[in-house]
């Protein structure tokens, strides 16, 4: 018969998960999660293992998901930059006609 995690284990991964959704607290999670995998492989070895493979998932996703994110926030910035360029070359274009 299989042994149910306890509410204090589920707990705990929850917390480690929610310390994981930021890069920057990454070091927390991670100590967090030793912790809480340590207690976990004393009652059953099989199961931690299993954690580490999904945990070490986890951080890889959040890891290429803020390195997206970031991508994507450099991506916007160039784009208004030459959103304002572009206005700005019209601007000057219309007022050399004009002075012509």
């Amino acid at each position: 018969m299989t042994q149910s995690p306890s509410p204090n284990f589920v707990a705990e991964l929850k917390k480690c998960i929610s310390l994981a959704q930021d890069v920057a607290t990454h070091a927390e999670a991670k100590q967090a999660f030793e912790q809480l995998r340590g207690n976990l492989e004393a009652e059953n070895p099989l199961a931690a293992e299993l954690l580490d493979v999904l945990w070490l998932d986890a951080i890889a996703g959040r890891r290429s998901a803020a390195f997206w994110q970031q991508m994507c926030d450099v991506e916007k910035d160039l784009s208004d930059r030459m959103i304002e360029n572009l206005a700005q070359l019209r601007k000057n274009y219309l007022r050399l006609m004009q002075e012509q």
